[in-house]
């Protein structure tokens, strides 16, 4: 029987746990961690209720190695799933690699301190993993992940070459706030008010936050607006998708949600650093993060969709193809399936089919990998059929 520790327990561990205890067969026995063990009960009960399952809890300070080797060795985990923030991510890794145990996250490491996400520094545990005979996967969300696996797929099976990628998500839904992050606020924010960047012809370029955009028709959801930005995918895929000369993200934003960040910005309440209060030292985006809804409980009023993909241009026999893989899924629908509204349930599906790869030995290969460099069949088809369906069109037109 396979165990799975999953730490964290905020709106992606909710439809992770929800997932995992829906296929006993693979996840035998669920343990969820987290700093607050209350909001593990939470929803732990709520998954008792709607599937019948029971999950064991347990508090953690997951930046305490010894706190997680503990842990793991306590319940004798063959897997960890950490959906915790990713500041955490190399403590966890660390914890891995000390009682040998499979590693899988969503997001790659950023440094508390900076405001800065690149896979250097998991990359770096690459000889580690391999010499521990264990494995790191990074990056099992939707994107990264998702993507991922769409350009992985693409280049397998629907071109001889690929050329330019564009990497195009949207919110096209309602959660009736004035101004709200989809997941964890200092993440979201840190990671929208950073320099855009793209990669081409071999080498980074970089713009001003948010000053490259254009219209684009996202299926299921209409025509909105999009802002070019840096998101850690690219930064794998530009080195194992072969032939490729651009890879681009893009994300849509609406004008009152720009409006509340520019104020955020020019308050200074976007700043990372400590400022002096009264005596106390406290970190205006922390404070912020405080003040904003918890993007968990967003989801029972949530209306409307999101639609994210993969617009792929290359060549097959010899002609030019252009290629849009997508998916749209349905905030009220997956409320009502595990309590999550869409953004927490695109991440989550697939942090459980990645975690589902290793227990059965489909992905068991020593080594810290990407998504891309795995076979993406299998994988492709557990999104069809765990609820993330996705549609593969031509698409006429590029993407400016």
């Amino acid at each position: 029987m396979k165990k799975v520790l999953i730490i964290g327990a905020g709106g992606v561990s909710n439809v992770v746990v929800h997932k995992c205890a829906a296929l006993p067969e693979v996840f035998g026995e669920i343990i969820l961690a987290s700093r607050t063990k209350s909001k593990c009960d939470k929803i732990a009960q709520d998954v008792k209720q709607r599937l019948n399952v029971e999950i064991k809890t347990e508090a953690l300070d997951a930046d305490n190695v010894a706190e997680t080797v503990a842990l793991i060795k306590k319940h004798e985990v063959d897997l960890v799933l950490n959906v915790a923030l990713p500041y955490q991510d190399l403590a966890i890794m660390d914890a891995c690699l000390e009682t040998k145990v499979d590693y899988l996250d969503t997001a790659n490491y950023e440094p508390k301190d900076e405001a800065k996400f690149e896979y250097k520094w998991q990359w770096a545990y690459q000889d580690k993993f391999k010499d521990a005979n264990i494995m790191a996967l990074l990056g099992s969300g939707f994107d990264p992940g998702v993507t991922n696996m769409y350009c992985a797929y693409a280049q397998k099976h629907l071109f001889d070459e690929i050329h330019y990628v564009d990497i195009v998500d949207c919110n096209g839904g309602d959660h009736g706030k004035a101004f709200a992050t989809n997941f964890n606020p200092e993440i979201n924010i840190r990671e929208i008010t950073a320099r855009g960047r793209y990669w081409e012809n071999g080498e980074w370029k970089s713009t001003d936050p948010l000053s490259v955009k254009q219209d684009f028709d996202f299926p299921g959801v209409g025509t909105r607006k999009m802002y070019l930005m840096y998101h850690e995918e690219m930064e794998s895929l530009c080195q194992n998708i072969k032939g490729l000369k651009r890879i681009r993200f893009w994300m849509t934003f609406g004008e009152e949600y720009l409006t509340h960040l520019r104020v955020i910005q020019n308050l200074g309440l976007d700043r990372i650093d400590e400022v002096d209060y009264k005596g106390q030292k406290v970190v205006p985006l922390e404070f912020l993060k405080c003040m904003l809804p918890d993007p968990g409980s967003l989801a029972e009023n949530y209306t409307g969709k999101t639609s994210i993909g993969c617009v792929i241009e290359g060549i097959k026999d010899g002609k030019k193809v252009r290629k849009f893989i997508y998916n749209i899924c349905d905030h009220a629908e997956t409320y009502k399936e595990v309590g999550s509204q869409a953004v927490s349930y695109t991440t989550g599906v697939p942090a459980m089919i990645g975690a589902k790869m290793i227990l059965t030995g489909h992905w068991k290969q020593a080594g810290v990998f990407n998504m891309e460099q795995l076979d993406p069949d299998l994988f492709m088809e557990d999104l069809n059929k765990y609820g993330l369906p996705w549609q593969v069109e031509e698409w006429s037109s590029s993407v400016e």
